[in-house]
């Protein structure tokens, strides 16, 4: 039987890579394509939209990882979009993600069950984007739902994960060049590869062995904090939610 730090562990990748795999989706495409937005115009005003109009430099506060001026430029950027158009229309892209990938999964209603038992009982403090997700209408058909859910979760997840980093007095910088071969929902990439997706300027440092291991506590601290967040489930629900995830065309 999973405890929730076995099941915050146990489903650590596949909430980051169907949580997140709309991001960089056909569907997602399509939206840019429509509306003549960059990705990362939709993705910066998609995503942190939920926040409603505000300067960009609120939108730094929650976008940890990337650099603030390349949040600056994205956000502003979009700008021509509506932020509560923006929103839906990245919710609607993570919708029609989880359609495609997940239609065909008779576990979805069973998933989306599951997740937002953890969702709805789950704490905000620290994690405004997984508050302001949480508040977006849910979809109807199943496949949908469980892909939207998803992505709040891993919301949750990314929050507590930037409030460990900082915590730990890690910089993005270092904590994203030390991320390890487990890194998700990049698969196995380097750290650089992963700043240079993030758009920070090279060249990079090499980080020294105390940043590794600093970088190394931090992926566990994060498991602690998103531990209490599967205490909702009872231990056959927890076994129940590792093992619905455990999909391959999904992932």
């Amino acid at each position: 039987m999973a405890d929730p730090r076995t099941t915050a562990v146990q489903v650590r990748a596949p909430i980051g890579q169907i949580g997140g795999g709309f991001m960089v989706s056909r569907e997602a495409k399509a939206v840019c394509e429509e509306h003549g937005l960059g990705s990362r115009e939709l993705y910066f005003r998609g995503r942190c939209g939920v926040l409603g109009e505000c300067a960009a430099d609120v939108v730094t506060s929650v976008a940890v990882f990337f650099p603030p001026r390349h949040v600056e430029e994205s956000w502003n950027g979009g700008r021509k979009l509506p932020v509560e158009q923006a929103v839906e229309l990245y919710a609607e892209a993570c919708r029609a993600w989880g359609r495609r990938k997940l239609g065909g999964y008779d576990g979805c209603a069973r998933l989306a069950e599951l997740l937002r038992k953890v969702v709805d009982a789950a704490p905000s403090t620290g994690a405004p984007l997984f508050a302001g997700w949480r508040a977006v209408p849910l979809a109807d058909d199943a496949p949908a739902r469980a892909a939207q859910l998803a992505h709040v979760v891993r919301e949750l997840r990314g929050a507590l994960h930037a409030n460990a980093v900082i915590a730990a007095g890690l910089s993005p910088l270092e904590a994203t060049l030390a991320t390890g071969h487990d890194a998700t929902p990049f698969g196995q990439v380097t750290g650089e590869r992963i700043a240079a997706f993030f758009t920070w300027p090279q060249p990079y440092f090499t980080p020294g062995p105390g940043v590794v291991a600093r970088r190394a506590a931090v992926e566990e601290t994060t498991d602690d904090l998103m531990a209490p967040m599967f205490s909702v489930l009872d231990d056959g629900e927890s076994d129940e939610l590792i093992e619905l995830l455990r999909f391959g065309d999904a992932r």
